[in-house]
Parts: C-alpha cells; structure tokens; sequence
C-alpha cells in the first residue's frame, strides 16, 4: 500500500519510515509563523526568562495584522513590540502588508511538503499548498521557536472527493460553510481535498477550503499540489524548491475513510448568527435588515473575492440603509485589485476600502458592531462577540451574496443574468 500526502510529511518530517495512527511522534519544523497577538509580545519575556534563542531565525515570520491599522496607544504598542522583536533577533518580519495567511503564502514561505506550524487556528490555510500546517498556542510556539520540533499525534485522514461543477454564483465559501454544517469531523482528523471541483479551483478558492478546515471540525486539511499550484507560485515570483516536488498522494494509498460529494446541486450558503456550523441554503434565509455588510478577512478578500464583489457590484449602489466595508487581505491584493480596476467599481458602488489587515474580523479597529447590529460578513467565523458588541449579530456567506445584499440593505441572492451565466 503507498502513501498519501500527510503520511509523506509527517515521515519526513519525524525521521520515521512508518508511522501509525494515534502515534505521537517528534517532527523538526520548516517553518514557524505568528502575528502581533499571538506572538513576540508573548514569546520575548520567555526566550528572555530562559535565557534562550530562536533555533532558526530565518525560519521564523512575524507578520503584523491582527492590531493594524493600530486603533489606540495599546495595540500600537503591539505592533511595534512585533517589529522590534523581528529585528532584535533576526527573524523573518512582515509589517502592516495584510493577513499572516495570506502573506505567508505571498511571500513564498510556504512550500509543497513542507511541515509548518502557525501562532493562529487558521494556519491551515497552507494546507491549499501541499504543506502540512495546524495552528499552535502561543506555549507550544514558544517551545517551538526555542527547538525547532514539536510533538506530533499521527492524525487519521478522510480523503474528500468534491465531483461535478460549481453553478454560476457558487463558489468555495458556500462549499466550506455546507460542509460545515453536514460533516461530522472529529478535531484530531485530517480533511484530504480532491476531485474535479478543488482541481478547477484557482489557488485562492483552494485557500478558503483549507482555511476553514477548523470549522468544518477537522484539524487541518490539504490538497494535492498540481499545476494550478506550480502556476500561482510562480505569478507570485517563487519557483518550487526542488527538494518539495512530488509530494502528492499515491493513487493506491490507504485512508481512514474516503468520501465522495456531488455538488452540481449545490446553492448559496449562509451561517446564522453564532456558529459557521448554523449554515443553511440562502434563499432559506432572505429579508434581515442588515446595518453592515463586510468583506474582509482571511477567506474573503482575496483578490478572487474582490473580483466577485466587483462583478456584483458593477454599476450598482450601496443602498443607504446599511454600509459596505471591504477590508483587502494584503497590500499587494489592494495593489492588483487597483490595477485591475476593481477598486474603482467598489468605490464607485459606495464601498469604503480600508487598511489592509484581520480588522472587525477579529474584532479590532474599524468595522467593529455596536449593540444589536447585524451584518453580513464574508469571514470565517460569526460567534457571539467575535464582531464587537455581544448583541450583535453576525451572518457569514460569500463574497457574491454579501455585494448583493448590500444593493439592498438586507440579506438577498445575487439575481444572475443569462449574459452573466454566459461570462461566468
């Protein structure tokens, strides 16, 4: 019997030629990533405490986002204990330039086979790359920046076969949220991603799949590299290294369990307030007045969402009863979307761009709800609070459905005409 992916990693990772389900193993790391929350500001008294250095300094990337654009004194501070650690101990920074997951795979840290561990839950972005990556507390990263290993449990692996083709106005979010709400994932298993729907998605939709691997249940999630990937990599400006190539999956490897999805029929999906797994059909849901609608985040201000937002939006405006808020993933995302002219459309609509970063996502600087108001989000996750007041609500759904509810100022469907079908 061969291998698939995460066995291939993890053995290499560990030294080990066999390795068994349930097995804890010690893994050296190829790259370890944290953000302004989660990590110099926590790591520094540590590594001062034990008198203690990173391993590796240049395997080690500190990405600021989660307090930018800083709001007040406290979270400047932040950002700058962030910068001030990178360049006291050599480490890999990036500051102010967007999302630590999206940056990280920007910048070309992230490579096919790699073992990598992320200061944040949502690291299993990398995963759409072919690397092995799970979010860490910042107790196991500190452990980690000081050793280069880590403690490994030898996960089961589903291998989840997505067939048939996307209808017009669907796209990877409403995949991630109707998972979420049908897959019973326990958090110690591993989602493996394939068929014809994932080989037809490009790099950034592949991303949102991986991405909410946390709220679909699992521990993390990977898709097999191909020339989708070796392409994006590429536009980037980052060859693959040739010690990564080939890291796919045996065709005759063995899994804990394999699955297989038509989603031909798949619709627009959306989560009710707290909780992505409270997902359902849109068209179930129609008619809440919303005060906001957001797009931003980790999962919907990729370039391909600012695209879809733009086709939405084109000639439309921003109804006057709600605002539209669009928060680019990175600064080089905000750049090609500019060149593009997308963020002409959206500024045109109504929209106001902010600074790219995690903003009201996470819950900090602008964008965040006050008591009792709703908005529509294209992020990853709707719990209580998680948005700013814990009275107010949060409904997630795609880049396509929240342009199209913020026309009308409450929650609607993008009505797809015949000439768009064609486009699309």
């Amino acid at each position: 019997m061969g291998q698939h992916i995460v066995e291939k990693i993890l053995a290499h990772a560990s030294g080990k030629s066999e390795l068994i389900p349930g097995e804890i193993i010690e893994c050296q790391v190829d790259c370890l990533m944290a953000h302004d929350s989660s990590g110099p500001r926590r790591w520094w008294p540590r590594l001062e405490l034990l008198n203690a250095r990173p391993w590796d300094p240049k395997k080690v990337v500190v990405i600021t986002d989660h307090f930018v654009t800083p709001y007040d004194r406290e979270s400047a501070q932040i950002v700058a204990t962030a910068g001030a650690f990178a360049r006291h101990y050599g480490t890999r920074l990036h500051d102010r330039e967007g999302v630590c997951h999206i940056v990280l795979e920007e910048q070309g840290y992230i490579q096919p086979g790699m073992f990598a561990v992320g200061g944040d839950s949502h690291s299993p972005t990398a995963g759409a790359f072919g690397a092995f990556m799970c979010g860490y507390g910042d107790l196991d990263t500190t452990g980690v920046l000081v050793s280069g290993k880590t403690w490994e449990r030898v996960p089961e692996v589903i291998r989840l076969t997505l067939n048939g083709r996307l209808q017009p106005g669907v796209c990877a979010k409403d995949i991630a949220l109707y998972l979420a709400r049908t897959l019973e994932i326990s958090s110690d298993q591993v989602l493996e991603f394939q068929g014809a729907v994932v080989e037809r998605l490009p790099m950034e939709e592949r991303m949102v799949l991986t991405n909410m691997a946390p709220e679909i249940g699992a521990m993390t999630a990977i898709i097999n590299p191909d020339e989708v990937t070796h392409h994006y990599m590429k536009a980037q400006g980052h060859d693959i290294d040739p010690s990564y190539l080939g890291w796919v999956s045996d065709s005759h490897a063995g899994y804990h369990q394999q699955m297989e999805l038509d989603l031909s029929g798949l619709k627009p999906q959306i989560a009710l307030p707290g909780d992505p797994k409270n997902a359902d059909e849109l068209t179930h849901h129609l008619g809440a007045h919303l005060d906001q609608c957001y797009i931003g985040g980790c999962t919907g201000a990729k370039l391909e969402d600012l695209k879809m937002a733009a086709r939405v939006l084109e000639g439309q405006k921003v109804h006057p009863a709600t605002r539209l808020l669009v928060c680019p993933a990175s600064q080089k995302i905000m750049r090609q979307a500019e060149q593009l002219g997308l963020l002409r459309v959206l500024l045109a609509s109504g929209a106001q761009i902010l600074p790219p970063g995690c903003g009201a996502c996470s819950g900090y600087g602008v964008g965040v709800l006050a008591d009792e108001e709703s908005c529509l989000s294209t992020t990853n996750r709707n719990f209580t609070g998680r948005m700013g007041s814990p009275s107010s609500r949060v409904w997630l759904a795609s880049p396509y459905t929240v342009a199209a509810s913020a026309i009308h100022a409450k929650i609607s469907p993008w009505v797809i005409e015949q000439s768009e079908v064609s486009h699309g």
